[in-house]
Formats: C-alpha cells, sequence, structure tokens
C-alpha cells in the first residue's frame, strides 16, 4: 500500500474530528493600535427559523484592517449563543477576542 495514499486520509479525518471539538474557548491577539470604529448596518431579516446574527468585525491583515461583515448562521447545538467578537484595551495594546458560540 503507497503510504501516501494512508497518510493523507488519516490527517484529513483527525482533523475534522479536532474541528468538531472547538468553540468553547477563546482566542486573542495583541496588537498596538485600535480598530477603527464599529460599522452600522441593515441587518435584515433571517432566512429562516432558528438563524442568528454573528455580526461583523475589524481583522487586522498584514498591516490593514479590513471588514469582515456580519452573516446569519444556525447554531452548531440546540441553546448555543453567539458571543460577539471584540477588542480590548490592555494597557498600551489592543486585545483582539474572536467571537465563539457558548
Amino acid at each position: 500500500m503507497n503510504l501516501k495514499c494512508f497518510v493523507l486520509p488519516s490527517v484529513m479525518a483527525a482533523s475534522a474530528a479536532l474541528a468538531a471539538c472547538g468553540g468553547g474557548y477563546a482566542a486573542a491577539y495583541v496588537v498596538p493600535a485600535p480598530p477603527p470604529p464599529q460599522v452600522v448596518g441593515v441587518v435584515g431579516y433571517a432566512p429562516g427559523p432558528g438563524y442568528v446574527w454573528v455580526s461583523g468585525f475589524w481583522d487586522l491583515r498584514g498591516s490593514r484592517w479590513i471588514w469582515v461583515n456580519g452573516r446569519w448562521a444556525v447554531p452548531p447545538r440546540g441553546h448555543s449563543v453567539w458571543v460577539a467578537d471584540r477588542w480590548e484595551r490592555h494597557g498600551e495594546h489592543w486585545r483582539y477576542y474572536h467571537g465563539h458560540w457558548r
């Protein structure tokens, strides 16, 4: 049996299994300057029952701030709650916390 034919599917299956376990933590990174003000827009109606609005956020890509639009999403579990992305000041720096389902 060719080793590549065995290793790649095994790694893919393990990655998928581990990705399904995530969601109970908040990752963060630190930047020296605050993000621009929050973008305000129209949310509109949910595309169907059970959808939750996941708000947009500023993302630092390289040295540029990029606005990531909000979206409608179905919670991964029955009574999950979306905890929005947020920026917090820590001394002279800003710390970003990714949004996650709780």
